[in-house]
């Protein structure tokens, strides 16, 4: 039976932490939603990951949504959200909710939007109102990393981490359902995380989050660069290129 937004809220009140990992293509969205995954995110990430660029900005709505339809063919248990990518919502919110739309007509059950200002927070209230879950991300937001000077960990002033906290606070009051905290200190995390109801969801900020979230390829081992916050727990790119070159000299008779 597939996972609702309400089961993953509840799972914070029961203590039991999120699995999160990403997806790009129905192959990987397969794997992991039998593996027992309880969110999947497209994340555009697979700007970087998949389609090989140096940030997560060039990929649009076109590629989100391509992506977004095939991970949604693997899936019948996890939650599957979608991030809507940079330039597609922060206009106002009337274009965050016509951005939106067609990834809940593919299949995704919310999506995820970067930042916590005042009106991202109203771009926030206005999805919910129209039935639309949004998840919501602060801390290091990839989308703005050149206004933050490259992935730097934030949140390290008292005065930071008090505006992340009020951020998060206003999220949450806006109705998001949950928040990614990205690459921020442990104890700020932890705090956040005490001072909110809805779950969240870590990547390089400590343990005491609702639950865990890593993009796929930097876990398993398969991306060019991967961040500082995480250990690989596979060489799968190393596996991979063995199995295959193992193929070739069979095929040519050298094995």
């Amino acid at each position: 039976m597939a996972l609702t937004i309400r089961q993953i809220q509840t799972y914070r009140q029961e203590r039991r932490r999120i699995i999160a990992l990403t997806a790009t293509d129905y192959s990987w969205a397969r794997i992991l939603d039998q593996s027992g995954v309880d969110l999947i995110l497209v994340g555009d990430s697979l700007a970087m990951v998949a389609l090989g660029h140096s940030t997560t900005l060039p990929v649009g709505v076109e590629a989100m949504l391509y992506h977004t339809q095939a991970v949604v063919r693997g899936v019948t248990r996890a939650l599957v959200i979608a991030d809507l990518p940079f330039g597609s919502y922060e206009s106002s919110p009337e274009q965050a909710f016509t951005t939106a739309v067609p990834f809940l007509q593919a299949g995704a059950k919310g999506i995820k939007l970067e930042g916590g200002s005042e009106a991202m927070a109203q771009a926030v209230a206005f999805l919910v109102g129209r039935g639309i879950p949004v998840l919501g991300h602060l801390g290091l937001t990839p989308q703005a990393v050149h206004q933050l000077g490259g992935y730097r960990q934030q949140a390290r002033t008292p005065e930071s981490a008090d505006e992340l906290l009020s951020q998060a606070l206003r999220l949450q009051a806006a109705g998001a359902f949950g928040l990614v905290l990205e690459h921020i200190p442990a104890l700020v995390a932890k705090e956040v995380t005490a001072k909110l109801t809805i779950p969240t969801i870590g990547i390089g900020a400590g343990p005491d989050t609702s639950g865990q979230i890593l993009v796929t390829h930097d876990l398993l081992g398969l991306s060019e660069f991967c961040p500082p916050f995480v250990e690989p727990v596979l060489d799968l790119k190393n596996v991979i290129q063995k199995a295959i070159q193992d193929y070739g000299q069979k095929i040519r008779g050298e094995g």
